[in-house]
């Protein structure tokens, strides 16, 4: 099931305007639901960051900056990079705000490495070829 949360009627409406645009374009029906948004519920915490935790030595610099398991989870930076790993942004868009995520230049320079293989293998997919979205 693929579904958006809204929190106000203005959410609402330009969720279900770009649902219905998106099939209009795509020439079928799109089958995510639209509904009101109520209680959030953190996943345990060795649930978050997935990504980020396939990647050692990116976690292992965050755990510095952030030693409280709390605030490595509330981090934007931390939060941003998990999905840079997860092949979630560009590398163009990386390039552009490498520099405020906190990261010594070597755990700069290995996330740089993670986006480019992943922004490569996502090209490579587009031209009908395999793509495995996590890095190892």
């Amino acid at each position: 099931m693929a579904a958006v949360f809204y929190h106000t009627d203005e959410q609402k409406k330009l969720a279900l305007q770009k649902r219905d645009r998106e099939a209009n374009r795509l020439g079928t029906k799109i089958h995510t639901e639209i509904l009101p948004a109520t209680a959030f519920y953190l996943a345990e915490a060795y649930h978050q960051k997935y990504y980020l935790r396939q990647v050692p030595e990116l976690v292992k610099e965050y755990a510095a900056l952030y030693p409280d398991l709390n605030a490595f989870i509330a981090s934007t930076a931390v939060s941003r990079v998990n999905g840079y790993v997860g092949g979630y942004g560009s590398l163009q868009n990386l390039l552009k705000v490498a520099a405020s995520l906190g990261l010594s230049p070597t755990g700069s320079k290995r996330l740089l490495e993670i986006v480019q293989a992943l922004d490569k293998n996502i090209r490579y997919a587009a031209r009908g070829g395999a793509y495995c979205p996590v890095p190892f």
